[in-house]
């Protein structure tokens, strides 16, 4: 078919979670709670690290970055998510819908580099720990989150833009909850094969560079714990990567899963569950997990929250 044949789509029509009305109103309230929960604990988290000094320390601002992207992952996609469920109106312009796949892309990309960044930290904190306040001082740690942001807004432009090359001829119906890239890339009557080809490429190999990076930090961090002779020294050791590989797990599972694949493997409603834990549970997650088990978080938490009740 002719290009200049093609209808160029002006909205799109997001399926969301659900078509039956029953399930409207409890899906509404079950995602505000995970919504007004996922802004208010990592807004918390967030405080605590700008006004405690003890942690003004570099992994601490990268969990601070990290909370930054839940917040705007959650913000990204969640009120949308609103509109569909308890409306009518279940549309979304092609500008925004391009515009929330390029947020969403970028934080995903974000996030990713971040984890890396992370275990780099441990790493040089556990193995080299004489070496720590050089090798992580202050222009260190504002560059490697700066790379992390300039590397996620380019990978996400590159995407948008491999997106918005396509046409959309056929049906404008998104069987999603937002403008994802396999919903999209099924939806196109063009030819995907490039894209398909970014995605198993270039995407795979930003992950590698953070997945590479975590293994090789892991394997060195697990190597120095087991010579430790104290137990407890090795447990604490052990506590402070624990929340880190957890996050990690919920986040390369269930991106590898949905992203690193063929379009021709999508299928709804296994995606859509996958899709709602690393959109919105995890976000919302992150900073319980990050905390529960570090007890200098705990403890400036619990002074914020204090001075909070006092004012």
């Amino acid at each position: 078919m002719d290009i200049r044949n093609k209808t160029n789509m002006k909205y799109f029509i997001l399926q969301g979670l659900s078509d039956n009305p029953k399930h409207q109103t409890a899906l509404f309230a079950l995602f505000l709670t995970i919504y007004f929960v996922g802004i208010v604990s990592n807004s918390d988290v967030m405080a605590a690290i700008v006004t405690d000094l003890k942690l003004h320390s570099p992994i601490y601002s990268f969990i601070w970055n990290l909370s930054l992207m839940d917040i705007c992952v959650l913000t990204t996609i969640v009120p949308q998510l609103f509109i569909i469920t308890i409306s009518k109106t279940k549309t979304i312009s092609y500008t925004c819908c391009i515009a929330q796949l390029y947020i969403f892309v970028g934080i995903e990309t974000i996030d990713s580099l971040l984890f890396g960044v992370m275990a780099y930290d441990r790493y040089v904190a556990i193995c080299r720990p004489l070496h720590y306040l050089k090798a992580m001082d202050r222009k260190v740690c504002v560059l490697l989150a700066a790379c992390s942001w300039v590397g996620g807004l380019l990978n996400s432009l590159l995407y948008s833009t491999m997106i918005i090359r396509l046409s959309f001829c056929a049906s404008n119906l998104i069987q999603s909850f937002f403008c994802d890239m396999p919903p999209l890339l099924k939806l196109s009557c063009s030819d995907t094969s490039i894209n398909e080809l970014l995605i198993l490429t270039e995407g795979t190999c930003v992950a590698l560079v953070s997945i590479v990076t975590i293994v090789f930090s892991y394997i060195c961090i697990v190597s120095t714990v087991l010579s430790i002779r104290s137990s407890e020294g090795r447990s604490k050791a052990f506590s402070n990567c624990s929340s880190h590989l957890v996050v990690i797990t919920l986040y390369y599972g269930t991106i590898l899963f949905t992203d690193v694949r063929p379009s021709s493997s999508y299928t709804l409603k296994r995606d859509k569950a996958v899709t709602v834990i690393y959109t919105i549970v995890t976000p919302m997650l992150s900073p319980f997990i990050y905390s529960l088990r570090n007890e200098q978080m705990k403890k400036a938490l619990k002074n914020m929250m204090g001075r909070c009740i006092i004012f």
